[in-house]
This record gives C-alpha cells, sequence and structure tokens, in this order.
C-alpha cells in the first residue's frame, strides 16, 4: 500500500496508451489467437456446437470478465507490471511468489508461441507461392516441423517482427500494429467467414455451431469452455496487469472490458464459421473429423481449402488472417515480459527488449528442434512444445489467477478496486464481480487446474 504513490510519480515516464481505443485494440490482438482459431472450433464441434458457444457467452461475461477487471485494475492502480504490483501490496513473501508467476509466464509461452508462429507464416508463404496441393498433402506437415533448419528459420523471423515491434515502444510498436491489424484481421475473417459458410453442405455446420442442443450439455461442456477463456482472454499471463498501467485514469475499464469481450467473442464466433461448416462441407457433416490444435490449422484446413475451387486464394487469406492473430499475441507476451525486466531491473527498453529476443530465441529453439534435432528428450512423455504448454497452460495459469483471488481478497479489498474501477466507470456489474469474485472465481479455476491435468494425463479427455 505504502508503495503506490511512489508508483504514481514514476508513472509520467512509463509507456501509455494513446485512449481508450488504442488499449482496447491491444488488448483484443493480444486475446484474439491461435486458441481462437484453432481450439475454439475444436472444442465447439466436440462438446454440441451451439450448446458450448452458448455456455462460453455465459461464462465470458461471469467468469472471464470478473478476472478481466480485476488485473486490469491492478494494474492501472500500481502503474506495475504483474510483479510491482503484488509487491505494491506489501512484502510478503507469497505476494512475491504470486507476482512472479504471473510473470513469468509469458516468458515461458513467448518462445514456443514464435515457434507456431514460424509454421505459420512458412505455410503463408506457400500459399503466396502457389504450393496449395503440396501443402495439403498428408505428410507435408510433419516433413516441415522435422526439418529442424527450416522450421528454426521461420521461427527466428517471426519472433524477430515481434520483439522489433515490441523494441519501438507502447504507443509506436504496440498500440500502432494493434490499429492496422486488428481491423485488418476482421475484415480477412468475414472474408473467409462468407466463402466458408458459402459451400454446398456447410450450411448443416452453420446449423450445429450456432444452434444450441441441450441434450449435448454436460460437466465436460462447461469445464472445456472455462478452459478456453483462458485461452481466448488473455486471463492469468500477466498481461492485463501490464497492459492496464498503461491506461490513463479517465478511460472507463468496465465500458473497455465489455468492447474487449464482444471483439475477442465476435471472432471466436467468426472462427467456429470459418472453419466448423467447411470442415461440415469437406467430410460430408461428420464434426469428429475436426481435430484439436496443429492438425487442424497445418493438415485438414489445407485439405478443405485444396478441394475447393479458389482454395489457393483463400488459404492464403486464411493464413494472412492466422498470421496477424499470431503475431498480436506474440506481440502482447514479449511486451509483459520486457515491461516486467523495465519495472523489476530498471533497465531500458532497449536492453529490456534484447534480453527478452536472447530468451525467446535460447527457449523457442528447443521447441522448434523438439520435432527433429531434439527428439530424443521428452519431459514426462512431452517434447519441449508441448511440456512448455502443459506447464504453462494447465498448471500456472490457474494459478496465477488464484494467485490475484488471494491478492485481491487478503491484501487489497473490494472496496478499492470498486473506486479504482469507479474513477471512470460506473461499474454496472460491480454486484456480479463481487459476488463471482469472493465465491465461485476460486472454484471455477480449481476445477480447471484439476481438469487440465487429469487430461494431459489421460484421466478424463476433453
Amino acid at each position: 500500500m505504502s508503495n503506490l504513490k511512489g508508483n504514481e510519480l514514476k508513472s509520467s515516464t512509463r509507456g501509455k496508451f494513446s485512449g481508450k481505443m488504442g488499449y482496447v485494440l491491444s488488448v483484443a490482438g493480444s486475446a484474439v489467437g491461435l486458441g481462437n482459431i484453432w481450439r475454439f472450433p475444436y472444442l465447439a464441434a466436440k462438446y454440441g456446437g451451439g450448446t458450448f458457444l452458448l455456455v462460453y457467452l455465459i461464462l465470458m461475461i461471469t467468469f472471464g470478465y470478473a478476472l478481466i477487471i480485476s488485473e486490469t485494475t491492478l494494474g492501472r492502480m500500481t502503474r506495475k507490471s504483474p510483479v510491482g504490483a503484488f509487491q505494491s501490496f506489501g512484502n510478503n513473501k507469497s505476494l512475491k511468489i504470486g507476482g512472479w508467476i504471473n510473470a513469468i509466464i509469458p516468458i515461458i509461452i513467448a518462445p514456443y508461441y514464435c515457434v507456431i508462429g514460424g509454421w505459420v507464416l512458412k505455410y503463408l508463404v506457400e500459399y503466396v507461392k502457389g504450393n496449395t496441393v503440396g501443402v495439403a498433402h498428408e505428410t507435408y506437415f510433419t516433413h516441415f516441423i522435422g526439418n529442424g533448419a527450416s522450421v528454426e528459420f521461420y521461427f527466428i523471423i517471426f519472433a524477430l517482427i515481434t520483439t522489433m515491434i515490441v523494441l519501438f515502444g507502447v504507443k509506436r510498436g504496440v498500440e500502432r500494429v494493434s490499429k492496422i491489424t486488428m481491423p485488418l484481421l476482421l475484415i480477412l475473417a468475414v472474408i473467409v467467414t462468407v466463402y466458408s459458410v458459402t459451400r454446398e453442405g456447410a450450411m448443416e455446420g452453420v446449423k450445429y455451431f450456432l444452434i444450441p442442443d441441450f441434450s449435448k450439455l454436460s460437466l465436460m461442456t462447461v469445464v472445456a469452455a472455462m478452459g478456453q477463456l483462458f485461452y481466448s482472454l488473455s486471463i492469468a499471463m500477466g498481461i492485463l496487469y501490464t497492459y492496464g498501467s498503461y491506461l490513463e485514469k479517465d478511460v472507463d475499464i468496465e465500458a473497455s472490458t465489455a468492447q474487449i469481450e464482444i471483439f475477442d467473442t465476435g471472432v471466436a464466433i467468426l472462427a467456429g464459421l470459418m472453419i466448423i461448416p467447411a470442415v461440415f462441407a469437406f467430410s460430408s457433416g461428420q464434426p469428429t473429423t475436426l481435430n484439436a490444435g496443429p492438425s487442424l490449422m497445418f493438415i485438414t484446413i489445407p485439405k478443405v481449402f485444396a478441394s475447393m475451387g479458389l482454395g489457393g486464394p483463400v488459404g492464403f487469406v486464411f493464413f494472412l488472417l492466422v498470421f496477424v492473430a499470431a503475431i498480436t499475441s506474440s506481440i502482447s507476451l514479449a511486451e509483459t515480459s520486457a515491461s516486467t525486466c523495465e519495472d523489476q531491473f530498471g533497465w531500458s527498453r532497449k536492453k529490456s527488449t534484447i534480453v527478452v529476443t536472447i530468451i525467446i530465441i535460447i527457449l523457442g529453439s528447443l521447441s522448434a528442434l523438439g520435432f527433429s534435432t531434439l527428439d530424443f528428450i521428452t519431459i514426462i512423455g512431452m517434447n519441449f512444445l508441448d511440456f512448455f504448454d502443459f506447464i504453462t497452460n494447465s498448471v500456472l495459469m490457474p494459478i496465477a489467477a488464484l494467485a490475484t483471488l488471494y491478492l485481491i481478497l487478503k491484501f487489497v479489498g473490494l472496496d478499492r478496486i470498486a473506486k479504482e474501477v469507479e474513477i471512470s466507470s460506473k461499474f454496472k456489474r460491480k454486484g456480479l464481480y463481487n459476488f463471482f469474485i469472493k465465491y465461485l472465481d476460486a472454484v471455477c479455476l480449481i476445477i480447471i487446474l484439476i481438469s487440465s491435468v487429469a487430461n494431459v494425463f489421460g484421466i478424463i479427455k476433453l
């Protein structure tokens, strides 16, 4: 508490967003990533289409909303990235641990995320070259990731694009790129969606995705939807703390959060409409043909495009869309890591970005080569990329969110959160926020943690 006044004095030299629009587009850019495009459609197809979508939307405006408001408000209140934000309320050892758990997550995710971004870049290049049939071959993807030199090359290019943008700072880098890329992403998503839903047989996929069938509602539908919110909203990655710390006091946090919810949900729905109807048309109405993760993005979807008229141009537009989504998310991960270095070690933006770049290349190379040169090394039966994904998404992120709840309920208090929000917002959902933070979010997070770990070890299947 004693550090808050000092934080206000230091904020004059801290990077800032130019206003609400810059903040909303930057957070939306962070939120709209590969999780929306390759994981959301798969889960929606598996758990009843419209039923999953409805459950997801309900959780978005309750469980997800409470965590977005919490992290953003704490960031603006303290003017710090996660470690500094936690330590602003005391030198308690548990606060230091909670802050560093939130801070270390983007440092671990950014390297392997840039590797996947490199895969996207490779496919985008192939579609530019007109290799529509080649990339649709059953073994193309496995041959590519088995070529360590090629994967490393595209990974480093993608990583350098990411960190060069971060080097330019908040307004000239993160915000400027987001203002260009997010409208572009929406336009590209609409183009691919229109093409997808107008294919013969695609309307069955549209109905399946948009119309709830409550006979398919189950506990696993709810658990899967809760887990997806972490992928979709940039929760528990330190990102919202950092971006919140760049906010001016006159920015309406609640209205901005609502706009982020709408933007992110809109893109998730467009992703479902891009992919589910197209795969339905391709597979004669079999939702089980949608796989999760890389196999959907880099094997199934190229096959679908190759089977369609105009598959080449549409494939190019689709992978350009995915590239934009990937780059905006990787920027937020690298920005959060650089901000932590600036806050905790007093480094300049340039030095912080260089250090983050080196970490990304070192750790990312393990993931990049994990399918080729380093494929003989596994950790609890996983290659490096899968292990880093497991440890962050299944373990650290739920724990990081629980640490945020602990910080609020034990050290900050709901009244101080409300007071900070109400500086610029009416806080219309204050009652809902207090109820979820006090009673339900912790339960949801524990369920996510247990089910995610159980899924990885094969006890249950998400």
